[in-house]
C-alpha cells in the first residue's frame, strides 16, 4: 500500500450515526471479483437523494470524511474500505468506529482518526460553513488541524498502525520484512525433515 504521512484536503461532514458497512457499500456490490470500481457503489442507496451530502458540488474531490459516532459497524467486509478509498477518501474522522472496520482500514492505508464527540461536531460545523477549507491530518505527529481557523488537536493511534501507515506496510509488506528469518527457518526445517526421512 502507499505510505501516508499527511492527508491534506477538503472534507465532507456526514452527520449520521451508526453507519454500518452495508450502508457504506450495499450487498449487491459484493458480487464483484476485482477490488476496483467500488467507489460507484459507495452509499449508493443514499446517493439517489439529490440532497445527500456527497452529491453536493462543493464537496466534490473531498479527501476526508468527518462522520457521526460508531462509523463502520456491522459485517466485516473489506469492501467498505475499498469503496471509500476508490471514491477518493484518504481519511475518516469520527468519535468511534467499528473495530473490524478500523482494523481493515489500517491494512489498506485508510487513515482513521478518533476524536471526542465535541471536537468532531466542531469540525463538522467548520466544514459545513466553509466547504472548501482544508483539513490537515499529520500521521507522524498525530495531529489534525484546520489552519485557516486556527483549529488543531492531537489524536491517539497505536504505534503499530502508525508505523504501517508511515512505511506503507500492508500484511504482505510486514511479512516480507521477516523474509530473511523465514528463509532461515525454511532452510533449517527442510534440512531437519530430510534428515528425519533418511533416518526412517
Amino acid at each position: 500500500m502507499k505510505a501516508v504521512s499527511v492527508v491534506d484536503g477538503t472534507a465532507v461532514a456526514l452527520r449520521r450515526s451508526d453507519v454500518d458497512t452495508d450502508q457504506i457499500i450495499p450487498s449487491e456490490w459484493l458480487k464483484r471479483v476485482e477490488r476496483t470500481g467500488f467507489g460507484r457503489g459507495l452509499f449508493s442507496e443514499w446517493r439517489d437523494d439529490a440532497s445527500f451530502v456527497l452529491n453536493r458540488p462543493e464537496h466534490q474531490g473531498a479527501k476526508i470524511m468527518v462522520a457521526g459516532p460508531r462509523f463502520g459497524t456491522g459485517s466485516s467486509r473489506e469492501h467498505a474500505v475499498w469503496a471509500l478509498m476508490d471514491y477518493g477518501f484518504e481519511a475518516i474522522i469520527s468519535s468511534s468506529f467499528g473495530d473490524i472496520f478500523r482494523n481493515n482500514s489500517s491494512k489498506q492505508g485508510l487513515v482513521i482518526v478518533q476524536l471526542p464527540t465535541e471536537l468532531v461536531e466542531e469540525l463538522q460545523t467548520i466544514i459545513e460553513q466553509s466547504p472548501r477549507t482544508h483539513v490537515v491530518i499529520d500521521v507522524e505527529n498525530l495531529r489534525v488541524a484546520v489552519p485557516e481557523f486556527a483549529w488543531s488537536h492531537n489524536f491517539d493511534m497505536d504505534s503499530i498502525t502508525q508505523e504501517r501507515l508511515l512505511q506503507g506496510w500492508d500484511d504482505i509488506g510486514l511479512t516480507l520484512r521477516q523474509a530473511q528469518s523465514i528463509e532461515q527457518y525454511e532452510s533449517t526445517h527442510q534440512s531437519h525433515a530430510l534428515n528425519s526421512a533418511l533416518l526412517d
